[in-house]
C-alpha cells in the first residue's frame, strides 16, 4: 500500500531539522514535518544559542575588567544589560533567518505542518492546526519533541513568577539579582555570566558538588573559580520553600534565607512525550522519555524517537542531531544506524569543562584499580596558557591497560580539544600511539602531547642502559 509520505517528523528542533534536511534534501524522500512553535527548538530559542551569546558578552566584560593584568589600562566596564539581551535576540534572529528558515526547508521539499501532532495509528499522525485537523499517512514516524525544564515540587514555587532557561531569554533584561536553584551545566553557565555582567547571583545545589556528572576534581576546581569571581555558591543545599518577599523572592534552604529580585529554576529536564498518544500502542514512556532499542526504535518498529525524547540518550543538541541522521539511515538505507554511546559534552563556563568517556572512578569500577592510570597536566605548566593568562585549568587522560577510556579538560576551548581524545577512545588508541601525533606549539593541546610523551618516556627509561652501551660501542 502506497503512503502519502515516506516520513513524518514530529518536532523541528536540533534532531528534527537534521533529519528533515537529510531525508528530503539528500535522499529526496517525501517528508512532512510537524512543529507547534518555532523551528530550531530549544537549542536556538532557549538553550545553546542564547546561552552562548550571553557567555560571549560576559567574557568581554570580564576581559575588560581584568585588562590591567595584560598591561592594558581600561576603565571598569559599563554594562547595558538591555543591550546584552538585545544582542542575544539579534543572534537568534540571524540563525532563524538562515539555517532554520521555513523557506529553506520548503526549498528542500519538506512540507511544514504547523500544529500539535500526535500518533493515532501505526502509520498515521494527526495534527491539530489552526485550519482544522489534518491526517498524515506515512511509512515512518520520527519523534523529535525534545524536553522542557523539570520543575521540582518546592512549596510556594507555583505561586511566584520564576524563571527557567525557557523564559529568561525572552525578557528585555535580567533581574537585578538572582537566586538559582540547581548547579548543573545550564545553571553554571548562566550564573557565571550573570556575575561577570554585574548581577549578584546565588546558586543553591543539593548535590555536594557542581556539575556532578563530570570528573570530580575538575568540577571542584571549576567551583573554586566561580567562587573567586564572586558567585555565592552553596553546595549540599536544597531549597525547602519559596515565597514572594523583599524586592522579589525569598528562598529558604538549610535554615537560611536567600533574597533576590528573581529566581531561576535549573533542576534538569523532562521529556515532551506525554501528549503523543504512544501509550495506546503499548510503547513505554516516562519523564525521561520513550523507551527505544539500540537503533532508536520503539516497540512499533516504524516509529523512531531521538534526542531528549528518547529515554537513556544524552540530552545534548549534538547527540540529537547525530541520532536523527542515523535513524533516517536505519529507516531507508542498507545497514543499521546504531547511535553512539560515546558522546562528548562540554559545559561552556570560562574555562570550559569538557568530558568524554569514563571518569577515573568509573574506569576503576569497570576495569579494576590496578589496570587504570590517570595522566594529568596542569595548565600552569602549559606555555600557551601562561601566555594567555589562563593557568587555572587541568587536562586529564584516563587509561585502562594503556588504552584511553576517558578524558577531561578544564581549559579555554576545552570543547574543541576534547574531540581528539574522543576519536582516540572510539578507535581504541593507546596513549603511546597518541604521542606519535605532532601537536602544534604553542597550543593548549600540547598538554595532551606531553601526557602521551610521559608514557613513552616511562617506556624509554627501561632501556637507559642500552642507550649508554650504544654510546660506548656505537
Amino acid at each position: 500500500m502506497a503512503h502519502q509520505y515516506d516520513l513524518v517528523i514530529i518536532g523541528l528542533g536540533s534532531g528534527g531539522t537534521q533529519a528533515a534536511e537529510f531525508a528530503a534534501g539528500e535522499l529526496g524522500l517525501n517528508v512532512a514535518a510537524v512543529e507547534r512553535s518555532r523551528i530550531g527548538g530549544d537549542c536556538l530559542w532557549t538553550g545553546c544559542v542564547p546561552s552562548k551569546a550571553l557567555i560571549a558578552s560576559a567574557r568581554v566584560a570580564h576581559t575588560v575588567r581584568n585588562a590591567a593584568g595584560y598591561g592594558v589600562i581600561a576603565d571598569d566596564p559599563s554594562i547595558d544589560l538591555k543591550a546584552v539581551w538585545g544582542r542575544i535576540k539579534t543572534v537568534q534572529a540571524g540563525i532563524a533567518a538562515a539555517d532554520d528558515s521555513p523557506d529553506r526547508f520548503r526549498e528542500l521539499g519538506v512540507e511544514l505542518v504547523e500544529g500539535d501532532g500526535r500518533i493515532t495509528g501505526y502509520n498515521s499522525v494527526t495534527v491539530d492546526t489552526t485550519d482544522g485537523i489534518r491526517e498524515l499517512d506515512t511509512r515512518f514516524i520520527l519523534v523529535c519533541t525534545g524536553s522542557r525544564p523539570a520543575i521540582p515540587p518546592i512549596p510556594g514555587l507555583a505561586e511566584i513568577d520564576y524563571l527557567t532557561s525557557e523564559n529568561i531569554f525572552e525578557l528585555d533584561r535580567p533581574p537585578e539579582s538572582l537566586v538559582m536553584i540547581g548547579g548543573g551545566p545550564i545553571a553554571s553557565e548562566i550564573a557565571q555570566s550573570m556575575v561577570r555582567l554585574g548581577v549578584p547571583t546565588t546558586v543553591l545545589e543539593m548535590a555536594h558538588r557542581l556539575v556532578p556528572r563530570d570528573e570530580p576534581e575538575l568540577a571542584d576546581r571549576l567551583a573554586q573559580i566561580l567562587r573567586s569571581e564572586g558567585l555565592d555558591l552553596h553546595l549540599s543545599t536544597a531549597a525547602s520553600s519559596v515565597e514572594a518577599g523583599g524586592d522579589g523572592v525569598i528562598v529558604t534552604a538549610a535554615e537560611q534565607q536567600f533574597t533576590a529580585a528573581g529566581l531561576v529554576v535549573a533542576t534538569g529536564r523532562i521529556a515532551n512525550v506525554e501528549s503523543l498518544g504512544l501509550n495506546k500502542f503499548g510503547i513505554p514512556t516516562g519523564a525521561d522519555g520513550v523507551e527505544v532499542d539500540g537503533r532508536n526504535r520503539t516497540l512499533v518498529p516504524n516509529i523512531y524517537v531521538v534526542g531528549d525524547a528518547a529515554a537513556g540518550r544524552p540530552q545534548f543538541t549534538h547527540s540529537a542531531a547525530h541520532d536523527a541522521v542515523l535513524a533516517i539511515r536505519d529507516m531507508f538505507l542498507p545497514g543499521r544506524g546504531n547511535p553512539s554511546h560515546l558522546v562528548p559534552w562540554c559545559t561552556f563556563t570560562d574555562p570550559e569543562l569538557a568530558h568524554v568517556g569514563l571518569t577515573a572512578a568509573e574506569a576503576r569500577d569497570r576495569h579494576g584499580t590496578r589496570a587504570v592510570t590517570v595522566y594529568r597536566r596542569e595548565l600552569a605548566d602549559n606555555d600557551r596558557a601562561r601566555a594567555d593568562g589562563h593557568t587555572e585549568g587541568l587536562l586529564m587522560i584516563i587509561t585502562a591497560k594503556d588504552r584511553i577510556v576517558g578524558a577531561h579538560a578544564l581549559s579555554p576551548a576545552a570543547g574543541e580539544l576534547i574531540h581528539e581524545l574522543a576519536l582516540a577512545i572510539k578507535f581504541d588508541v593507546g596513549i603511546n600511539e597518541l604521542s606519535e601525533l605532532v601537536h602544534i606549539y604553542p597550543t593548549i593541546s600540547t598538554g595532551i602531547a606531553r601526557m602521551a610523551a610521559d608514557r613513552s618516556y616511562r617506556t624509554a627509561r627501561r632501556y637507559r642502559m642500552l642507550a649508554k652501551l650504544s654510546r660506548r660501542f656505537g
